[in-house]
């Protein structure tokens, strides 16, 4: 077990070795706000909120591949992500994540699903996701860690536009899996069907 941790920290630290520099690149063509950027880089910026410490794993920008599928609609999909995953200090994390779909030999078909939130855990080790996706449909969801680098939460609220799609619900799985990278699927439950699964993904640490 021990040679097998230490082989893990070693692999982390090589894969840090690409990945330590970078951050969420703010616009040249902007002024600096008097006040403490977002950093996805545990190691620039503000340090991290103590409330956050549970969900420190997370912190970073994630690329990758996954896939949808529905009974709804003709798949399964071939669909890449990047997930943006910062803090300014204060406790909760930012969340921003942009898909776009793919064909068969991995071109760009066109632009997919939007979402933007906050990561705000409470003391009682629940946390809160809030989420308001380009549907129209906005979710908050509640959950707690399974263990120190996985956490699993479901929606207790959904709120939708008149002119969104019907959705009534949805679970999120989160962890940290093989060589670091990070896996999650989600079950949803939308146009009259029942809660299953809907997308999975694995994606790969691009920075912090």
């Amino acid at each position: 077990m021990a040679d097998s941790g230490n082989e893990a920290v070693e692999a982390a630290a090589r894969r840090a070795e690409q990945t330590r520099g970078r951050n969420i690149r703010p616009s040249p063509d902007l002024p600096e706000l008097p006040i403490p950027g977002d950093t996805a880089n545990l190691r620039e910026g503000a340090n991290l909120n103590d409330a956050c410490l549970a969900l420190l794993p997370l912190v970073g920008v994630w690329h990758g591949e996954g896939q949808v599928d529905y009974p709804t609609i003709d798949g399964p999909v071939r669909y890449a992500q990047q997930l943006t995953i910062a803090h300014d200090g204060r406790p909760f994390l930012f969340h921003e994540a942009k898909s776009w779909l793919l064909d068969d030999d991995g071109n760009v078909i066109r632009q997919a699903a939007r979402e933007v939130g906050w990561w705000r855990p409470q003391p009682d080790d629940t946390i809160e996701l809030l989420l308001a996706h380009n549907t129209g449909v906005l979710e908050v969801f509640y959950g707690k860690p399974r263990t120190q680098t996985s956490w699993e939460l479901a929606t207790d609220a959904v709120v939708r536009s008149t002119s969104a799609k019907e959705v009534t619900g949805a679970k999120r799985l989160y962890g940290i899996i093989a060589d670091g990278d990070l896996g999650y699927v989600e079950e949803r439950a939308m146009v009259g069907q029942s809660l299953q699964p809907h997308t999975s993904a694995q994606l790969h640490r691009v920075a912090g």
